[in-house]
């Protein structure tokens, strides 16, 4: 997801999909381009990809960092990119394409699932609020524009089961917004509020691991109901992953958690 600058939103390459209106598209095992969009692109894996996709795989966080994952830092940027490691081949194809199609289909990251749609994000940077924006950009070769059906965003996501992907994106988009200007000061990424952060947005494991056996739960005051949740939904923990970042990098006050005096 990328964030856009209002004052270009006329120049943005693509069709603008505003709620309501329809695009036209369709893709499905018998047409011609099938899984040509599985190839030599760069998939960009958020937070909450990462948790679905090495559940599905049932491996730890861990091995999936290590096995299927670039983490990029580009110049000029202050928190790293998760890429999908392509195969070592001259069109760089998924990992997880086989001839039948995609392999993880059910946990498909959130890019894959809003295809040929890319969201975006326009950041106020004076209400730290991020608001979606959906542009229809389907690739020369993508022949589903040429299909029958036709549907809204929301129709789209309904039939991609994508509501809750575009609700943990749109949320990390948000957060990732904080990380603009520099958070980390001398000590960098590389120190430990970076190291945290990047845990507790991509680790799932491990940041479970650092709530519940480290001295996390002493320290603070937290609701029976969410401890008990944490310890067994994913997408909890990682909800509450968001707002700790908030609160351990910036020191913004949670309303799960309060330092116990």
């Amino acid at each position: 997801m990328k964030y856009i600058d209002p004052k270009h939103m006329e120049t943005l390459p693509g069709r603008r999909i505003l709620p309501g209106k329809t695009f036209r598209f369709r893709c499905h095992p018998n047409i011609g381009c099938y899984n040509q969009c599985c190839r030599n692109l760069n998939l960009f894996l958020y937070p909450y990809d990462v948790l679905r996709l090495k559940t599905h795989l049932g491996i730890s966080s861990d091995l999936f960092l290590e096995r299927h994952v670039n983490i990029v830092m580009r110049p000029g940027h202050y928190f790293p990119e998760v890429l999908l490691r392509m195969q070592d081949q001259d069109d760089g194809i998924c990992p997880f394409v086989v001839s039948e199609g995609c392999s993880v289909y059910a946990d498909r990251p959130h890019t894959c699932r809003n295809f040929p749609m890319e969201q975006g994000a326009v950041y106020n940077a004076e209400t730290q609020s991020v608001t979606p924006v959906f542009l229809f950009r389907p690739p020369d070769f993508c022949l589903g524009p040429r299909e029958d059906q036709e549907l809204t965003i929301a129709e789209w996501a309904q039939d991609q089961e994508s509501e809750i992907y575009n609700q943990m994106t749109l949320r990390w988009a948000q957060l990732r917004g904080w990380f603009q200007n520099d958070p980390w000061g001398p000590e960098g990424f590389e120190g430990s509020k970076g190291r945290m952060a990047f845990m507790a947005a991509y680790n799932i494991d491990r940041f479970r691991d650092f709530v519940f056996n480290s001295s996390f739960i002493k320290r603070y005051r937290i609701k029976p109901q969410w401890v008990r949740k944490w310890r067994t939904d994913d997408k909890a923990l990682l909800s509450f992953a968001f707002e700790w970042i908030e609160f351990f990098v910036w020191g913004r006050p949670s309303k799960i958690i309060r330092p116990k005096r």
